[in-house]
């Protein structure tokens, strides 16, 4: 039972702080977030595949001589 009181504790107090002590974005905040993340993820994947090409690239000219 001891165990029981104690979950059910812990329960309400992550509900509790969730609820009320938590600052949640706003809706344009999270947008405007998820764009950045969007966009800075293309750049990366953009430059990752550029530097692979430039490897594949080499190595073919290597592997031709």
């Amino acid at each position: 039972m001891k165990l029981f009181n104690k979950i059910s504790t812990y329960t309400q107090e992550v509900y509790n702080e969730l609820v009320n002590k938590v600052s949640w974005p706003t809706r344009s905040q999270l947008v405007s977030s998820s764009v950045i993340v969007m966009v800075a993820s293309i750049i990366l994947s953009l430059v990752i595949f550029a530097v692979d090409q430039v490897i594949d690239l080499a190595m073919h000219g290597i592997y031709s001589i």
